[in-house]
């Protein structure tokens, strides 16, 4: 298996359709895929039509057991979307509480990459989509994952949610017993306006070697995908959105050829 991780410190730049689209198109090669909700605000479990409010079991199962996972647990939670090779493993609202609960416990970081062990032979790919801030889930994201995909949108504040978020990756490298690699993907660019054009040039500036040359434009199919709870290549295989994905994807997958040779 490989693991992917989707994070920026910043909400809003689209980081719940990058992971379902990547996860798609992933499914639509023939991987087997497990999708990885861990923000509180549940987008992608309810993106699947489950509402995080109200379900019985969730991720937030796995984080109740002192930093150990039960055998078999990861594997009872899983619940099926729209793609038959894509599993999800949900998200809910009391995964919000746990910042408070870690506090005194040891382990916590590691739970995820633990229950991914258990699922290691019955999937290709997990895509794990974490939340906005720093915290014990997202570092529970980084601490799993093989390859970072950082989302920012192409408008001036975004610069200085990359900037914290690029400072949160050197702290917890430090913690690695190999640097986790990450590509930043410029996202909702919109070549129209001033502030696309502008922000992408300064990113491309200040992080030319480990920005995506490409960009994810506004495409409104992308939402429409999100609105029929299937993924985009799904919905439209052919809009402006699903093929700058297919972009990018094969940009990760080069990626990963050269570290694996490497």
């Amino acid at each position: 298996m490989r693991v992917w991780a989707v994070a920026n410190q910043k909400g809003g730049v689209g980081k719940t359709t990058s992971s379902i689209a990547l996860a798609g198109l992933l499914a639509e090669a023939g991987k087997r895929v497990v999708v990885v909700d861990l923000d509180p605000h549940g987008s992608m479990t309810s993106y699947f039509g489950y509402d995080p409010d109200t379900l019985e079991h969730s991720s937030y199962d796995l984080f109740l057991h002192k930093g150990s996972v039960p055998e078999d647990l990861p594997g009872q939670l899983l619940l099926g979307t729209s793609h038959e090779r894509i599993s999800l493993l949900p998200s809910s609202t009391a995964l919000a509480t746990l910042e408070r609960q870690s506090p005194g416990q040891s382990g916590l970081g590691l739970v995820i990459a633990k229950s991914l062990a258990q699922l290691w032979q019955d999937f290709d790919y997990a895509v794990i989509d974490s939340p906005p801030l720093l915290g014990v889930l997202m570092v529970n994201a980084l601490a799993a994952s093989q390859q970072l995909v950082i989302p920012v949108q192409t408008e001036h504040l975004a610069v200085k949610g990359l900037e914290r978020m690029v400072n949160t990756l050197a702290m917890v490298n430090r913690s690695r017993k190999q640097p986790l690699p990450f590509t930043i993907v410029p996202t909702l660019f919109d070549r129209r306006t001033q502030a696309s054009l502008g922000t992408l040039r300064i990113l491309r500036d200040k992080f030319p070697e480990d920005i995506w040359q490409g960009y994810i434009p506004v495409d409104t199919r992308l939402r429409d995908a999100s609105r029929a709870g299937v993924t985009p290549s799904q919905f439209d295989g052919k809009s402006r959105g699903v093929l700058a994905y297919k972009a990018l994807l094969k940009h990760l997958l080069t990626q990963q050829l050269v570290a694996q040779v490497a």
